[in-house]
């Protein structure tokens, strides 16, 4: 879920390059999976005519059939319509996407919500790139992601073909001709786009813990050939959940040694005290304080992401994500 100013068009030509963009940003944010599955949610056999993939990239390529919809189950879209902001809709308005994969690498999640907020900024600010929306964005998804070694080509709607890479460097143009320098934050994504983007053509191996469809993939490679399994065996099928054990003894993603670059911004982004602190500067501090003293007590209560309630009348409404709410939550539990 992305928040957006509330004025941000949504234009038909706006809405056709942000899919394009989400279309193609699977090439480093997909996950990766074993075989493939039929788009409806409730027929296990693949259509007739499908070729057998062996390997895909994307997670969620196969399960997505609309671009655009208002609802999530049965008929999962690249974009969500619902607008639900969960903060003053005044001001804010949600985008809410469901094409993410499930991410290991802290890198890869970087890049995936890193890259996504600046082509929103890009937008809010009317600085898109032109000429880059797709034919059919759900097709492209399905066509990138069920060619892990390429050449992810896609049909765009003046009829020309290009390449999911070359569309991926003309959005980091866009974003660096206009964002570069704005924090260190931002330099720093559009270097590891950049990076990341280059090494696709150049050392597909540096982005092994980085880009994590790459990494299972090497991982299950290894483990086929050394068994002398085929790709549709239970053993492998295993493994390919078992990259996504959340367990560090026991998650395979855990056990593969990365490049030097990724394994420090790994390891440097693990924050312990995470598990236990909230953001000091969000009202998850404010809904932190409140959880703590509403666990020790008898005291009914509801506390959702933008209000908190204690019987049908008392409720605090805190609409601004970035306010921290601290002394209203304190003011609201001594009453």
């Amino acid at each position: 879920n992305y928040l957006m100013r509330r004025e941000t068009q949504f234009t038909p030509p706006v809405l056709g390059t942000l899919l394009c963009f989400l279309a193609t940003r699977q090439i480093y944010t997909g996950a990766g999976r074993i075989g493939q599955a039929h788009p409806l949610a409730f027929d296990f056999d693949l259509p007739p005519s499908a070729t057998p993939v062996r390997f895909q990239i994307s997670q969620r390529a196969d399960h997505i059939v609309n671009d655009i919809y208002q609802w999530v189950q049965f008929n999962r879209a690249i974009i969500n319509a619902r607008d639900e902001p969960l903060a003053d809709y005044r001001k804010f308005r949600r985008l809410h996407l469901l094409i993410g994969d499930s991410n290991m690498s802290p890198f890869a999640t970087a890049l995936k919500v890193g890259t996504t907020a600046c082509i929103l900024t890009l937008l809010e600010e009317d600085k898109f790139p032109r000429g880059l929306i797709l034919q059919d964005a759900v097709v492209a998804t399905r066509e990138v992601s069920h060619q892990p070694d390429g050449p992810w080509l896609v049909e765009l709607e003046n009829g020309r073909t290009a390449g999911a890479l070359d569309i991926q460097w003309r959005f980091l143009d866009a974003a660096a001709k206009y964002l570069q320098g704005r924090d260190a934050e931002i330099d720093w994504l559009l270097e590891s786009w950049s990076f990341v983007l280059d090494s696709f053509a150049t050392n597909l191996d540096a982005l092994i813990g980085g880009v994590d469809w790459l990494t299972k993939r090497w991982l299950l490679q290894k483990f086929s050939e050394a068994e002398s399994l085929e790709w549709d065996d239970p053993w492998l099928l295993s493994l390919d959940l078992e990259y996504h054990n959340i367990d560090p003894a026991r998650g395979l993603f855990f056990q593969v040694k990365a490049g030097k670059r990724i394994t420090d911004w790994n390891q440097s982004v693990r924050i312990k005290n995470a598990c236990y602190q909230p953001p000091a500067n969000s009202r998850a501090a404010g809904r932190s304080q409140a959880v703590g003293y509403f666990r020790d007590s008898d005291i009914p209560y509801v506390i959702n992401w933008d209000s908190i309630a204690s019987g049908p009348q008392d409720i605090l409404v805190m609409s601004d994500p970035f306010s921290t709410y601290t002394s209203e939550v304190s003011a609201f539990l001594r009453r």
